[in-house]
């Protein structure tokens, strides 16, 4: 039998698994609800990846956020700004994670604009504590897991907001060289923190594809991002060869795969089945890419029977085939619509398909 952490990269690598492990997130309500069930009626999960916490930062306080880039603007209450200057203003109560961005790079007309921004800075000397955590994950054989997702697209454009960072892109204005240079030039800080913290894996990602098309084209994503989330990867595999990437992107992503595979990505999360399909994308691209998801948080966890879970999780499994390659779980959150039966049921899969 293997170990955990054994399985866990046995699974990324297509090497064959014993089991396989679960993984999903619940919204409160949901939470609330599988916490009574578990309560009554017990119910033991397979072990899985354990994470590694990011670098401590530091930076400006909000007063010079709301002084210099939001004065003319009044928030809800509620409101906060996160360590990159973008402010989350709340949505309403049902919304749960999701909030309003106010981009505090909005309105600049400059590259010395951006050279003057207030960038958070990472601390190096939470290296230590990562490697803590490293270690005792590894000590209970369990894999250690690295998350920066929002690695530089997302990041940027949450700044600058989307439509003056695409067109700043395609207007090949120094000033969008200049925002994605710097927010690289930290994304391979951090990176690079994790694997020598002796990380397993690393979450990297940025959101670069809709309900139904990509975001941007090939050749604009190409010529501005590809290269730079290389840049991300080979820094981190200059310390650690062996070292798992894991990509997130929501959405239809199909034409922008064998760039994500050419840019160094091992496993792509999170396949939504109602944006691709996964036997496709399997069959075309399989043999150089593991995959993780692939059960719609759309479709079949809300709005199916705990038999149709069941059966997507067998059928997915079935496609990957007896090397592994899919980690296969929930694509995104579970919100309140979910019935707790249908969580039962993907973890009681998940359980049995070795079985």
């Amino acid at each position: 039998m293997m170990t955990c952490r054994e399985n866990y990269i046995s699974i990324a690598r297509r090497t064959g698994y014993d089991y396989m492990p679960v993984c999903f997130s619940m919204c409160p309500d949901l939470q609330k609800r599988y916490d009574a069930y578990v309560s009554e009626h017990g119910l033991r999960l397979p072990p899985g990846e354990g994470f590694i916490g990011d670098l401590p930062v530091e930076r400006a306080p909000d007063d010079v956020f709301l002084r210099d880039y939001y004065s003319d603007k009044s928030f809800r209450p509620g409101t906060r700004i996160d360590h990159w200057g973008v402010a989350h203003e709340p949505g309403s109560a049902f919304a749960y994670h999701m909030t309003y961005m106010h981009h505090p790079m909005e309105r600049f007309d400059s590259v010395e604009q951006i050279e003057a921004y207030p960038f958070p800075v990472f601390r190096t000397d939470g290296l230590a504590r990562q490697r803590e955590q490293a270690e005792a994950l590894h000590a209970a054989a369990r894999p250690a897991i690295g998350s920066m997702q929002c690695t530089i697209w997302e990041t940027a454009w949450y700044m600058r907001g989307m439509e003056n960072l695409m067109c700043d892109m395609m207007s090949e204005d120094p000033m969008a060289e200049a925002l994605l240079d710097r927010v690289t030039d930290l994304a391979v800080q951090r990176a690079v923190s994790f694997a020598e913290a002796g990380a397993d894996g690393v979450f990297l990602g940025d959101d670069i594809g809709m309900q139904r098309t990509i975001m941007m084209s090939e050749g604009l994503y190409g010529e501005w991002i590809k290269p730079r989330l290389k840049k991300v990867i080979d820094a981190a595999r200059s310390v650690n060869p062996a070292l798992l990437i894991f990509y997130h992107s929501c959405g239809r992503v199909t034409e922008l795969i064998p760039q994500l595979i050419e840019a160094g990505i091992d496993v792509l999360n999170p396949v939504q089945p109602e944006c691709m399909d996964f036997r496709t994308i399997h069959d075309t691209f399989g043999d150089r890419l593991s995959f993780h998801g692939t059960i719609g948080t759309q479709s079949v966890m809300p709005f199916g029977s705990p038999e149709d879970v069941r059966r997507k999780v067998f059928e997915n499994l079935d496609i990957a085939g007896k090397k592994g390659g899919l980690y296969v779980c929930p694509t995104h959150l579970l919100e309140p619509e979910v019935p707790v039966e249908n969580v039962v049921a993907y973890i009681q899969a998940c359980r049995d398909y070795c079985v």
